[in-house]
């Protein structure tokens, strides 16, 4: 009987599932969007229901897509968005509030005060991240504090916490397992990146009880079975963020390789090995994954705006009507005209980390149109990704010669020439750009003997594209110039 591996993939936007082969193909793909909910500004909320319900129903329609029944299915990976933080009653099973999304600011005071009382060293040491209302921390501290007997209940043991895996998983194993992987907990603002435990200093600083918090396992290894959701049980055997198994299904498994991964934020992902390296760039710090023995970590530099850039000129602005239309609209014209969009409509992340900065829009005259604007959008993209580069450059001491790139935008090769000029270096697409959930796939397979191990995922590693600069270096000093004073701009407004 031929056999196949399930990669659930849990986004910001959707979720989707992939059944793979064994040449790391994918066989069929489902994918359903699900609703965004914003009750203030600066605030972010999914349904936990509605992430089960559309992650479940994927499920089962890329199985009955590929033609095959869930016996067929050798084992399960999950990868996710990270950060979102969740809650819910460990009797009824029942979430306490609605999921806060990574995006949301509404603890962006807290991470002011936080800062103010002298923590920041101490949680940088500790966790490899910067005290920012992105991490999970602060969000469970606000669920505790603002639902109703919440923390309460927590301090009796009734809540689990989790991030987006912790609540798949348990949902998957009918509350049988409450876990989370290394990657994942990494990003909480509550886990020793050097011990690979939760730490009861942070805890304490946070005021959240250890009784709420999933078991932390390895990236690679049999968790469980599924219970009832599908004809069999179905062993769960892989977990990592969504950014580390992008990472993972990059093949960026030596020191120095870097992928980025362009999705509705983009994040770019530094190898940087078995040791934790401190950034001096304000990039983050994390654990890539555990496999074995082994821990690999990375650089990481977050951009909260990516492909939702391109949401919000569909959405918000009206001047596309899908996303797909937007490098049509920006090919009508050479080049912005002068035009820079800084997309800090969620503040700006690495190397600036200021949560106050607001989008800005400069170098407008009278003549610039939709698709100078469109253009600027994508640009300010590969700016971004141009600015964390060189933090990671600057941090690990390697030169860059080679990025490999995955997600949504990918596409769009317009942006990834674009990409290769600011940055002067290849920009690589891979055959498969559904690397994250490839990634997860690989590292659910491996810890069922489904490959062999790495030698035999690396050889599946195939190009589509290499991009390489068309322009001159001394060109592109002109353009990054006018992005950094743009950038000025969006922080000086949001000067208090």
């Amino acid at each position: 009987m031929k056999k196949y591996i399930l990669s659930l993939d849990q986004g910001t936007t959707s979720s989707r599932a992939i059944v793979f082969d064994n040449n790391g193909l994918p066989v069929s793909t489902a994918q359903k969007e699900f609703r965004q909910f914003y009750p203030k500004p600066g605030w972010v909320e999914h349904s936990p229901e509605e992430i089960w319900s559309t992650q479940a129903g994927v499920a089962m329609e890329a199985i009955a897509k590929a033609g095959i029944e869930s016996r067929n299915i050798q084992s399960i990976g999950i990868t996710n968005q990270r950060e979102t933080t969740l809650v819910w009653d460990r009797t009824t099973g029942k979430p306490v509030y609605k999921a806060i999304v990574w995006q949301d600011r509404r603890t962006a005071d807290f991470c002011d005060k936080l800062k103010k009382d002298g923590y920041a060293k101490k949680i940088l040491e500790k966790t490899g991240l910067i005290i920012d209302a992105y991490f999970s921390a602060t969000k469970v501290r606000w669920i505790l504090d603002n639902v109703p007997g919440a923390r309460e209940k927590a301090n009796k043991g009734i809540l689990a916490f989790g991030t987006v895996d912790s609540w798949l998983v348990w949902n998957l194993t009918k509350g049988k397992l409450h876990i989370t992987d290394v990657s994942n907990a990494s990003r909480t603002m509550l886990f020793n990146i050097h011990t690979l435990n939760w730490d009861s200093e942070l805890l304490k600083i946070f005021n959240i009880p250890q009784s709420i918090l999933p078991e932390v396992r390895s990236s690679s290894e049999i968790y469980g079975n599924t219970q009832g959701h599908f004809a069999t049980a179905i062993p769960v055997a892989g977990i990592a963020g969504d950014q580390q198994a992008a990472l993972f299904g990059q093949m960026c498994i030596e020191p120095g390789m870097v992928k980025n991964t362009y999705g509705t934020g983009c994040f770019l992902m530094m190898n940087i090995g078995n040791e934790p390296v401190r950034s001096k760039s304000r990039l983050l710090t994390t654990v890539g994954w555990k496999i074995g023995n082994r821990t690999d970590y990375a650089l990481e530099g977050s951009i909260f705006i990516g492909g939702a850039v391109v949401q919000w000129l569909r959405d918000s602005l009206g001047v596309i009507k899908k996303s797909s239309d937007v490098e049509k609209l920006a090919a009508k014209v050479a080049d912005s005209d002068g035009v820079y969009f800084v997309p800090a409509f969620a503040g700006l992340g690495a190397p600036y980390w200021n949560q106050h900065a607001r989008g800005t829009i400069t170098g407008l005259t009278r003549g610039s149109t939709a698709a100078h604007i469109a253009r600027a959008a994508l640009d300010s993209i590969a700016y971004q990704t141009l600015e964390v580069l060189l933090a990671m450059k600057k941090d690990s001491g390697i030169d860059v010669r080679e990025l490999r790139v995955d997600g949504g935008a990918t596409v769009n090769s317009n942006l990834l020439q674009f990409q290769s000029d600011i940055l002067q270096a290849k920009v690589v697409r891979p055959k498969i750009t559904e690397t994250t959930a490839l990634g997860a796939a690989y590292l659910a397979g491996l810890a069922t003997g489904y490959w062999s191990g790495l030698e035999e995922i690396k050889k599946q590693w195939q190009i589509d594209r290499t991009f390489s600069p068309s322009i001159p270096e001394k060109a592109t000093k002109t353009l990054i110039k006018g992005w950094h004073k743009a950038v000025k701009a969006a922080e000086s407004w949001a000067a208090q």
